[in-house]
């Protein structure tokens, strides 16, 4: 493959700012924090809404619906924004429209209405989108091609770190008496987090605007070897096509069993408060955070195809055990199924996008579009919930996990000519 640089030689056309890439994917992978915590604090809030406005649990799914249905549809405007305007813009852009979406949190804490929030949580997730769409990007091309497997899962283990604060934070917060009425009560301390998250955005965004990030040689990346029939368009790529579909229903599956896994513990651990619920949540967080750096590690030995039909098969196992109901157990088994949810994500895509040449960016911004799968699960398994209890709720992941099995044994080889991904 041809590759033309104005610098040192890298992997993937990349040309070395100052001959280390250690600063700009340290910028990147600190992106994965902040919407780790926005998404951690979302969970939490779907409770919080429950108890304090009163809403239903298929009601309560609507913080999804605006959370993820901001990703299905804005994900490809967002990465023409980045083909447009490269990395370091998208995510400036993303960090200023998150902030944005964290201010709207007070006025909409003001009115103590439930749909401002839905609101609000659209705007902010509109930022987390385009941010998303460039540091997944920026992360998966920023380095060797065969390493983007390695490279995502260790970024996705800060999103995990962000995942475990938001629910400590909201457990803290939201569901303290205590704490609520020294910060002045409910509505007052949706504010004052959201409020801090918002600055702490500001500040990280004027960071990495002063930072130097090196845009890559993306149309090189992944690309075929030079003598080899040119790519074929993305809609006739059968693993990419796979992977997308897998992709939206991983995600419909994990957004799923966060939203409601407070209701399932409370509801199988006699005793247990709303609380110790959100509390239980960040242990399941770290289990996720453990997963990945134990996937990271495992990468080095196993190949990501069999590495993710092993973790697809054995969380099929564990939602049908929490579907089951059965006292404590179902509750430490759906722990378990975040650490083996931990390594999904970054697998799904870095096998999906493989081999894509010049398509690359454009495959991206479909393959991150494909969390806007989180509007799947949230509404129907709320209804299952107030109809039938939250336990029969969870047969429907563990529905989307026999398609991520199925994508880790055939389906990410799908039109490939190579078996050694």
């Amino acid at each position: 493959m041809a590759i033309e640089t104005d610098a040192a030689h890298t992997p993937g056309g990349l040309a070395k700012p100052g001959g280390s890439l250690k600063g700009p994917l340290s910028f990147a992978i600190a992106c994965f924090l902040i919407w780790g915590l926005a998404y951690g604090l979302l969970d939490v809030l779907n409770k919080h809404f429950q108890e304090t406005l009163s809403i239903s649990q298929a009601d309560s799914a609507w913080l999804q619906i605006a959370y993820f249905g901001a990703y299905l549809l804005l994900s490809i405007p967002a990465g023409m924004l980045l083909h447009a305007r490269g990395y370091k813009f998208g995510i400036v852009t993303g960090l200023a429209v998150t902030a944005v979406g964290a201010l709207l949190f007070i006025p909409a804490a003001g009115a103590g209405a439930f749909l401002p929030f839905v609101g609000s949580m659209f705007v902010l997730a509109a930022g987390l989108c385009v941010l998303e769409t460039s540091a997944d990007t920026y992360v998966n091309v920023l380095g060797d091609p065969a390493k983007a497997s390695q490279r995502l899962n260790l970024a996705q283990s800060f999103n995990a770190l962000g995942v475990f604060f938001g629910p400590l934070i909201g457990g803290a917060v939201f569901f303290s008496p205590t704490t609520t009425e020294a910060l002045g009560g409910p509505t007052r301390s949706i504010q004052i987090v959201y409020g801090l998250i918002a600055v702490g955005v500001v500040l990280f965004a004027i960071a990495v605007w002063r930072a130097r990030l090196p845009e890559t040689g993306l149309s090189d990346h992944g690309g075929a070897v030079e003598g080899d029939a040119p790519a074929l368009p993305l809609s006739k790529q059968p693993h990419f096509v796979a992977g997308v579909i897998t992709q939206a229903l991983y995600i419909g599956a994990q957004v799923g069993i966060g939203a409601y896994f407070i209701n399932l513990v409370t509801h199988n651990w006699e005793g247990l408060s709303s609380q110790n619920g959100a509390f239980m949540l960040s242990l399941a967080a770290i289990g996720y955070l453990v997963g990945r750096f134990a996937a990271t590690a495992l990468l080095l030995k196993v190949r990501p195809r069999v590495l993710l039909t092993t973790y697809g098969v054995i969380n099929v196992i564990l939602t049908l055990i929490v579907a089951a109901g059965v006292n404590i157990i179902s509750p430490v088994a759906l722990i378990a199924v975040f650490f083996f949810m931990s390594t999904m994500f970054a697998t799904i895509f870095a096998l999906g996008t493989t081999g894509l040449g010049a398509a690359t960016k454009k495959a991206s911004s479909l393959m991150v579009m494909a969390i806007g799968g989180g509007v799947l699960l949230p509404w129907p398994m709320g209804k299952i919930a107030d109809t039938y209890g939250a336990n029969i709720a969870f047969l429907l992941p563990a529905a989307c996990f026999v398609v991520v099995a199925w994508y880790g044994w055939k389906g990410a080889g799908l039109g490939q000519k190579t078996t050694a991904i």
